[in-house]
Order: structure tokens, then C-alpha cells, then sequence
């Protein structure tokens, strides 16, 4: 199992030319929490987006109902209860990210969340560094990256992806959450609560990945990394047309 991390990661990192780690993502039952607990920061206070941007740095963070700093991502982890000030709209709305309580209770009725109780604990480790197996790999990156990782995800098939998004809650929902329950891969273009509380860029976005789905696409990422990308990282077509201007 590590060996295949430890490959995944590295072919993933080497061929994308990664800036940050890709991390692992596991959600963690009362039982499995004493195996893991000394291994992993479960007492600094941090959202989970910090968590994210921490391990992304090579650092292993444990999220609980006792040290996350923000009630929306603790509500989708099953965690803590979704508060009424979120529930309602109301601090969407005092945000100024929606124009109506209404727009921003619908935003908030629309997030996928976990059970409440299902889960004890959120770890989050380099994927390379990773004592078990992951439920989710979340990569933030550059655009570009994303887009030949979600390539890579339909190369035998050629279905449409359809990302899943309220450009709220990016990190918890967008990027783990829902590639958690739904068994695919989804990408986001951030929020204003990642964007606000960590050092992701504004050429970065991010993208989760089922674990169970990563040998495939990375697989997939080789081949495609042999020829299209290549080729669209030369730009040859791009330099011709140029050309064809100049005096």
C-alpha cells in the first residue's frame, strides 16, 4: 500500500511539476482514533483549509470537534451541528457573498455533508508520508494541472465531467466531501474562505480525487503526459500564429 502511495504521488508530483504536496485525506472512527492520534497536530486551532495548506507543506494535522476553528467545515464533517447563523443564510448574507438571505440559506441547504457522529476525526498527511490508506487526495495547483488530472480521469471514456461547486466551503465540501461520497473526482475554483484564511494563490484551484481512483489516472497521466501535453506545453501552434504577425 505504501509503495503504490509513494509511486502515485511521486509520477503525479514529477510529471505536473507540483509546488505543493499532493495530501491525503482520511476520515477517522473513534476505534481507529488512538493508532494515529500521536502521529498527527490535534491541538492547534485551524480551519480545515489551514489544515489543508499546512499538510500541502509536509506537516500531518488531525481535525476535531475540539480543534476546528471553523463551524462550517466542522457541520460537513459531521462534526459539530450546522449553526443557525449559517443554516439561515444570515452570515452569507452579512458576508456580502449573497445578495439575499434566501440565496445564501439555498447555498447552505445544498452543501454535502457527512453524518453527524459518523466520524470522530479528519486526518490530513502528504500522500507520500501516509501511515494508511486515504479516502481522498486533494492537489491545489495551477489550472493547468487540474485540467490534465481531470483528462486523465476520462481518457478510456470520454464522458462529460460535471463539477459540483456553491464557490463556498471549497476545501471541505468541494474538494473532499463530495469526491468522498460520490466516488469522483471534483474540482473547484476556491472560496472566499480559502482564499481569505491560507496562502493559496490566485492562479490555484484545487481538485479532490477518490483514492480508489488515483492508480488509474495516474496511470492515465503517464500516457498523456507522452504526447498531448507535450505538446500543449511547447505551444507550438501558439508560436506559429505569433509569427505570422511580425514584420
Amino acid at each position: 500500500m505504501m509503495d503504490n502511495m509513494i509511486k502515485v504521488n511521486n509520477t503525479i508530483k514529477d510529471i505536473l511539476i507540483l509546488e505543493r504536496k499532493p495530501v491525503g485525506v482520511k476520515f477517522v472512527k473513534e476505534n481507529d482514533l488512538s493508532k494515529l492520534k500521536d502521529r498527527y497536530d490535534s491541538s492547534t486551532k485551524m480551519r480545515y483549509c489551514q489544515a489543508l495548506m499546512r499538510a500541502g507543506k509536509g506537516e500531518k494535522i488531525m481535525i476535531t470537534s475540539d480543534n476546528i476553528a471553523c463551524p462550517a467545515s466542522a457541520a460537513a464533517f459531521g462534526l459539530k451541528p450546522l449553526p443557525e447563523m449559517l443554516s439561515s443564510g444570515q452570515m452569507l448574507y452579512n458576508m456580502g457573498l449573497f445578495a439575499t438571505l434566501e440565496a445564501g440559506a439555498k447555498a447552505m441547504s445544498g452543501m454535502t455533508r457527512l453524518g453527524q457522529g459518523e466520524y470522530t476525526a479528519v486526518v490530513l498527511s502528504p500522500l507520500e508520508t501516509m501511515e494508511v490508506q486515504p479516502d481522498v487526495v486533494v492537489i491545489e495547483s495551477k489550472p493547468e494541472h487540474l485540467m490534465w488530472l481531470s483528462l486523465a480521469s476520462i481518457y478510456e471514456t470520454g464522458e462529460r465531467l460535471e463539477f459540483n461547486s456553491a464557490i463556498f466551503q471549497a476545501t471541505c465540501v468541494d474538494s473532499t466531501v463530495i469526491p468522498f461520497t460520490s466516488g469522483k473526482l471534483n474540482s473547484t475554483l476556491g472560496c472566499y474562505g480559502c482564499r481569505e484564511a491560507t496562502d493559496v494563490t490566485d492562479g490555484e484551484n484545487l481538485i479532490g480525487i477518490p483514492y480508489g481512483e488515483l492508480s488509474s489516472i495516474t496511470a492515465n497521466l503517464e500516457k498523456l503526459s507522452s504526447k498531448p501535453m507535450k505538446r500543449a506545453r511547447a505551444k507550438e501552434a501558439f508560436h506559429s500564429f505569433s509569427g505570422c504577425g511580425e514584420s
